[in-house]
C-alpha cells in the first residue's frame, strides 16, 4: 500500500514529467499512487482530471528534450485560429530539428523540419513555432484561402489598447524572406500565391473571406479599413468599400455583441448613411452563403459614382 502524501502545490493539479517530480524530491514510489495516472512516458497525471490543451503541450514538450510545439498546436496556442475541422487539438504537433529522431509517442503528430534562428517563440514558458512559422508549416494542409486569410492575420496591425503588442507578427516581406529559406517545404508554392494575395487592414478571418468573394465576383479590389473621413484619425471606419462609389461594407462577428460595442457600431452605422453611403452589414449567416446576396446588391449600387 503506498502511503499517499502531498505533492508539491505546482504538481498537484497538472501533468508533470519524472524530471521535474525529481527536482522537487518527490520520491519514486510516490508516483505509483492512485491520484495520479500514467500520462506515457515520462508524464504523469492528476488522476481523473481534465486537462486542457496548454497543460498538454507543455508537458509533452517538456519530457521530449530538443522538441517545440508546432503547426496546428502552435497556431491555438498562439490565438491565430484555425478552421473548424482542424481546430479540435486532439493531438498535439510537436517538431524536432530534422537530424533528431521524429517524435513517436501516443497523443502526438511528430515532425522533422529545418528551423532558422527566430522562428520559434515562448507562450507560458513552453516552446512554440512563432507565427510566421507557424503560417509556413501550415501552409500543406491549408485550402489556400485560409492560408491567405491566416496570413492577414500575421501581417494586420494589432488594435491599439486591446492586444499585447503593438507591431504585427511580420510583414510580407518577411514572410517572402521565410519562404526562401524553406523552399523544398510541403506547401511553400501555395504560400507563395497566398502571399500574392495577403492584404493588411482584415481583423478577422471573416473580412478576408469576404473581400475574396467580391474579387472572385469580379468587382474591383475593394479598399480595407475605409474611413469616412481620410483626414480625420478618429474618424468611424468600415471593414472595407469603395470610396469613388460611396459603398461601405462592414462585418458583424462575434466581437459586436457586447453592449459597449453596438453602440460604437450605431454610432458609425449612422455616420456613414447620413453622409449619403451605401452602407451594408453581413454576418455569420452571409458567410455561410458566400456573400452571394451582399455582393449582388453591391453591383446593383456600384454604378453611384460620385
Amino acid at each position: 500500500m503506498v502511503r499517499i502524501v502531498p505533492l508539491p502545490a505546482s504538481l498537484a493539479r497538472t501533468p508533470f514529467t519524472v524530471y521535474e517530480s525529481r527536482l522537487l524530491g518527490v520520491p519514486p514510489k510516490r508516483l505509483r499512487a492512485k491520484d495520479l495516472s500514467d500520462g506515457g512516458r515520462l508524464i504523469y497525471l492528476p488522476a481523473g482530471g481534465h486537462v486542457g490543451i496548454i497543460e498538454r503541450a507543455r508537458v509533452l514538450a517538456a519530457a521530449t528534450p530538443g522538441a517545440w510545439v508546432s503547426h496546428e498546436t502552435a497556431a491555438v496556442l498562439t490565438l491565430l485560429g484555425l478552421p473548424p475541422w482542424l481546430g479540435d487539438c486532439a493531438s498535439i504537433h510537436l517538431s524536432k530539428p530534422h537530424e533528431l529522431p521524429r517524435v513517436r509517442r501516443a497523443g502526438v503528430v511528430g515532425h522533422r523540419v529545418r528551423c532558422h534562428p527566430g522562428e520559434l517563440t515562448d507562450v507560458d514558458g513552453i516552446p512554440v513555432t512563432a507565427p510566421p512559422r507557424t503560417w509556413l508549416d501550415l501552409a500543406a494542409v491549408l485550402p489556400l484561402n485560409y492560408l491567405i486569410a491566416l496570413g492577414d492575420q500575421i501581417i494586420r496591425i494589432p488594435c491599439p489598447g486591446l492586444e499585447q503588442r503593438s507591431e504585427p507578427y511580420a510583414e510580407k516581406e518577411g514572410l517572402r524572406l521565410l519562404i526562401r529559406q524553406h523552399p523544398n517545404m510541403k506547401g511553400v508554392q501555395k504560400a507563395r500565391l497566398a502571399l500574392e494575395e495577403m492584404r493588411v487592414g482584415a481583423d478577422s478571418f471573416p473580412e478576408t473571406f469576404l473581400r475574396l468573394a467580391i474579387l472572385d465576383a469580379r468587382l474591383p479590389e475593394p479598399e480595407l479599413q475605409v474611413k469616412l473621413d481620410p483626414s480625420d484619425r478618429r474618424s468611424p471606419a468600415a471593414d472595407l468599400g469603395y470610396r469613388r462609389y460611396r459603398i461601405a461594407v462592414q462585418y458583424d462577428g462575434a466581437t459586436h455583441l457586447t453592449r459597449e460595442q453596438q453602440s460604437r457600431d450605431n454610432r458609425r452605422d449612422e455616420a456613414f448613411l447620413s453622409a449619403g453611403w451605401a452602407y451594408f452589414k453581413v454576418n455569420a449567416d452571409d458567410l455561410a452563403e458566400g456573400f452571394e446576396s451582399v455582393i449582388a446588391r453591391i453591383k446593383r449600387t456600384r454604378p453611384r459614382r460620385v
